[in-house]
């Protein structure tokens, strides 16, 4: 399940995904209706790694579905880190 692939990566992925890509992945989220504008806006004010928490566990709530659209467009947009994490 994707949930549980994502999951299993959190403390990584908080450890080291970068601003820009996490910047990246709130707005395809936003742009996809996973998160919504009121959510996105929660996360920016905070420093990286804490951001990158606000994220996944958003996601990771939202299910399945939101979950496996994260980790597709995280290896779209970072396939060094996403293949890392042996996210795919």
């Amino acid at each position: 399940l994707a949930a549980e692939e994502l999951f299993s990566a959190r403390a990584e992925f908080i450890a080291r995904v970068s601003t820009s890509v996490l910047k990246d992945l709130m707005d395809v989220l936003l742009q996809k209706r996973v998160i919504n504008e009121r959510e996105k806006e929660s996360i920016p004010a905070l420093p990286r790694a804490d951001k990158a928490e606000g994220l996944i566990d958003m996601v990771l709530r939202k299910g399945n579905p939101a979950c496996r659209l994260l980790i597709d467009i995280f290896c779209e947009v970072d396939p060094f880190l996403s293949a890392q994490l042996k996210l795919n």
